[in-house]
């Protein structure tokens, strides 16, 4: 299953390598697939406009605009920046089937997608994504 592409990410590092970047809980989330707690994270509720981009190699994955609110407690998008920007691949953890995001620069962890669930989206899809997983880059800034 690819959005973009399932081979190998472009930037490759250490586990090592990898924690001198980020911290505790983002290496959970971005390297280890985790999952924030629902409602917590910095950009759930964000209006700001702007681009969100992987935290972990700062490769432009969503924009403001394709964000919506779908009160699950994570922020959603509709559709990634560019076709290319994630990967996807099958997730059979946690006793179900679903379908994990990844960054395709560095195959870091996201969320996870959904569809048909009904939102009135032009996709019909909800890119689910951690909060911790993005930094987003306001608008002229």
């Amino acid at each position: 299953m690819t959005g973009a592409s399932t081979s190998g990410p472009r930037l490759v590092l250490t586990d090592d390598q990898w924690r001198e970047r980020l911290n505790q809980q983002e290496f959970a989330v971005l390297r280890r697939a985790g999952t924030e707690p629902p409602f917590a994270g910095e950009y759930t509720d964000s209006k700001t406009e702007g681009v969100y981009a992987c935290r972990a190699c700062g490769a432009e994955l969503f924009r403001s605009s394709e964000k919506f609110e779908s009160h699950c407690g994570w922020p959603s998008f509709f559709d990634p920046a560019e076709s290319d920007s994630v990967a996807l691949r099958s997730d059979n953890t946690s006793g179900m089937h679903r379908v994990e995001v990844l960054c395709a620069n560095c195959h870091s962890h996201l969320g996870h997608v959904f569809s048909g669930e009904g939102y009135s989206t032009p996709t019909d899809k909800r890119y689910c994504i951690n909060s911790i997983s993005l930094r987003l880059v306001p608008a002229g800034g």
